[in-house]
């Protein structure tokens, strides 16, 4: 009698993991294909690098704390912490948040990055420490916008926009740090 291929097992392919990486080729694309159009897309093969590097790095990141999740709610904070970091490097290095991308300002934000994965890794990436890491981050989003607002003020989007762009991350971090929590009172209860 045949054994039935079990998952991971190497004859059953996870529908989802082919999904995003797939969605992460294609995202990585984009550029490719809009060059063909316009020549307001320039990229070098040193932009294509590190895109794959950024896209790679967050889509392993998200397969180690996917295999680690016990329940969605764990899985659902990794997305949007990871969404969150993906955004913050990608708009940073494309266009920049406060002014342009080269505005040595904008490295403020690799702090809140980096308080992020420093708490998550703190935390040994269990769910109750990865919401206080993510609580961290969106505190540290939260006080990162005044400055931010204040430096910009006459840089696009200004200082409307630099509110709402950060609040946005704050909103992100936020809810990641809100499913972790609901991820730690299932593993609680």
């Amino acid at each position: 009698m045949a054994k039935e291929a079990e998952p991971g097992a190497g004859g059953w392919i996870n529908p989802w993991r082919v999904v995003g990486w797939g969605l992460a080729g294609a995202l990585l694309l984009l550029p490719a294909v809009a060059m063909r159009f316009t020549s307001e897309v320039r990229w070098t093969a040193s932009d294509f690098v590190v895109a794959g590097a950024i896209i790679g790095g967050i889509g392993v990141a998200f397969e180690f704390l996917a295999r680690r999740a016990r329940d969605n709610a764990y899985r659902m904070g990794a997305a949007a912490a990871l969404g969150a970091a993906f955004l913050l490097i990608w708009i940073n290095l494309a266009v920049g948040i406060i002014g342009s991308e080269d505005n040595p300002l904008n490295l403020v934000y690799a702090g809140v990055l980096l308080l992020a994965l420093g708490g998550a890794i703190g935390a040994g990436f269990e769910a109750g420490g990865m919401a206080r890491a993510m609580t961290a981050a969106a505190a540290a989003q939260a006080l990162v916008t005044v400055p931010a607002a204040i430096a910009g003020r006459d840089e696009p989007p200004g200082t409307i926009g630099l509110i709402v762009l950060n609040g946005f991350f704050v909103g992100l971090f936020a809810l990641a740090a809100w499913l972790f929590r609901r991820a730690q009172r299932k593993l609680s209860a």
